[in-house]
């Protein structure tokens, strides 16, 4: 490992918000709301499935700028899924590089089978700064 290299496991927020794909969007702006986060990542049913994540943005472009029902609309309609994953152990700018080429702004983070938390575009690329800006 070179010196100085961040990994992912260590900008991950672990606080997770999760709801039920069955839930409303109005059950997620009020959960968005509760907890001051502007994403929830969407549970597993089984084994076999995939994590999902719903964001404010899919709030926005898909019920509210087409005048759909928030409380008629369940978050499974609008979720992203499956949801875009990377490795604890990835170094950050790799993750980085990733997140940039698919045009997302947030990552799950997983330890094999493990879900460990979520990463922002934003937290990836201060902490990236901060090293660069720390080595010599």
């Amino acid at each position: 490992m070179e010196t100085g290299t961040i990994r992912v496991a260590e900008v991950t927020r672990t606080s997770l918000h999760v709801v039920d794909g069955l839930a409303t969007v109005q059950d997620a702006i009020e959960e968005m709301h509760r907890h001051s986060v502007s994403s929830l990542v969407i549970e597993r049913r089984d084994d076999d499935d995939e994590y999902g994540v719903v964001t404010v943005h899919d709030i926005a472009a898909k019920v509210v700028a087409v005048n759909r029902s928030a409380e008629r609309t369940s978050v499974y309609e609008i979720m992203t899924k499956p949801a875009l994953t990377v490795s604890a152990e990835m170094n950050v700018k790799y993750a980085i590089r990733l997140l940039s080429r698919l045009g997302l702004t947030r990552a799950l983070v997983t330890d094999g089978n493990a879900l460990l938390g979520l990463v922002t575009l934003r937290d990836l690329v201060v902490s990236y700064a901060g090293g660069e800006i720390g080595e010599e």
